[in-house]
């Protein structure tokens, strides 16, 4: 179950433009610090920062590796985010479909304008 609290960390997280680079890499395999680091002009510690706070979400893992720290998307963080989403998405699309269907009964009922303007 997802919490309202992981939820909104999650959705935080991914609000930032860097971090959403470094899970979409991620998605392609797992990363050290410094291959994440590479495509953006920043400092190392500018994106360990942003490392920490997808760590601290459940988005990402690091594990040791001889001298390397590799980072590790934990996808099942993004599945339960996509998962509210697509609820969300079913939710409103019923409801569009509600008042789209309505739209059509009342403009169907209404006789025709002939031309002229409504007030």
């Amino acid at each position: 179950m997802l919490t309202e609290d992981r939820l909104n960390a999650t959705f935080t997280a991914l609000a930032d433009p860097t971090r959403r680079a470094i899970v979409a890499r991620l998605a392609r395999g797992d990363a050290t610090v410094n291959e994440l680091a590479a495509p953006f002009n920043m400092t190392l510690p500018g994106i360990s920062k942003h490392l920490r706070v997808l760590e601290r979400c459940g988005l990402i893992s690091r594990t040791r590796r001889a001298q390397f720290r590799p980072c590790h998307l934990e996808a099942g963080a993004l599945d339960a985010a996509v998962s509210w989403i697509e609820e969300n998405r079913r939710i409103w699309q019923e409801r569009f479909d509600k008042l789209g269907a309505h739209l059509r009964d009342i403009q169907q009922a209404s006789p025709a304008a002939g031309g002229q303007d409504h007030e």
